[in-house]
């Protein structure tokens, strides 16, 4: 099932409280949340959700591919799936199959974690070879770094693109999306986004909690060192990880956190997500 309408109108939500100013040019997408129609369905009009992956690597530089039906230069997107859990997951997946890139090759910023830097309404022309009237996308981008240090070889999908470029920040196609990028400190350096904590007792016992077993757990089923996720209100890692803590081990304070490693891991929807992994006794 695609993104549900509760989770588009969170996002939503959470960007208009950063860019406030932006709430009359999202209004057709408030419409299209309060209506009956599903607002990622490429079937409703006049508009519809869309995703795509901005792509940065360590020369701050935004992957752009031609568009071979609208002959437009942008970065790797398009409309989401009914498999994509997420806004998330459909713009990391268009990113993906658009140029070939592997689960693993892109990881979250720290800067936006799972949030969109841009979202973006522009029309798009008709297709009469589709069926498809003149219409809007609203387009959720969202930030990936490169996991290599340098752009790994693309295998481009042929029948929707051609050849593959990368622009710095200033030449980005999109105005809106241009604008953020120079506004951001992004600057194309992967670094553990997620944190887990090595709690051991001093005599070789090591503390693990289980994993529900439900739909869009990681690794569910499977005993697991506690710890999660980054949080725009964690002001550091180990901050993230004595919230997680708090709320998976309540009562439980290690008296010192240490980083002891980075482990490298991929989630469930093909992320590459370094965890900081600290000890504590």
């Amino acid at each position: 099932m695609p993104p549900i309408r509760s989770n588009i109108r969170a996002t939503v939500a959470a960007y208009l409280v950063r860019h406030p100013h932006e709430r009359e040019a999202l209004a057709g997408l408030t419409a299209i949340l309060d209506g009956p129609e599903d607002p990622s369905s490429r079937a409703t009009l006049p508009g519809h959700v869309t995703c795509s992956a901005v792509v940065i690597d360590r020369h701050r530089r935004v992957l752009h591919i031609p568009h071979k039906v609208s002959g437009l230069l942008l970065a790797p997107g398009g409309h989401v799936e009914a498999g994509d859990r997420t806004l998330l997951a459909a713009a990391l997946r268009e990113g993906c199959e658009e140029t070939g890139l592997r689960p693993g090759a892109l990881c979250l910023t720290p800067q936006f974690l799972g949030a969109p830097i841009d979202i973006d309404v522009h029309d798009i022309d008709a297709n009469p070879a589709k069926g498809e009237p003149r219409h809007q996308h609203v387009d959720f981008r969202f930030a990936f770094y490169l996991t290599a240090e340098q752009p790994p070889p693309l295998a481009l999908q042929e029948e929707e693109v051609s050849g593959a470029q990368w622009l710095a920040f200033a030449d980005v196609m999109s105005p809106t999306l241009r604008a953020k990028l120079l506004e951001s400190e992004l600057d194309g350096r992967s670094e553990p986004v997620n944190a887990s904590a090595l709690i051991h007792d001093g005599h070789g016992c090591y503390l693990l909690h289980l994993r529900d077993q439900r739909d869009g757990i990681w690794e569910p089923g499977s005993f697991a060192l506690l710890g999660g996720g980054r949080e725009r209100g964690d002001s550091c890692l180990e901050a993230t990880l004595r919230r997680e803590l708090a709320e998976e081990a309540p009562g439980l304070k290690p008296a010192d956190l240490t980083p002891y490693a980075v482990e490298k891991a991929t989630n469930i929807d093909g992320l590459a997500v370094p965890i900081q992994v600290y000890a504590g006794r």
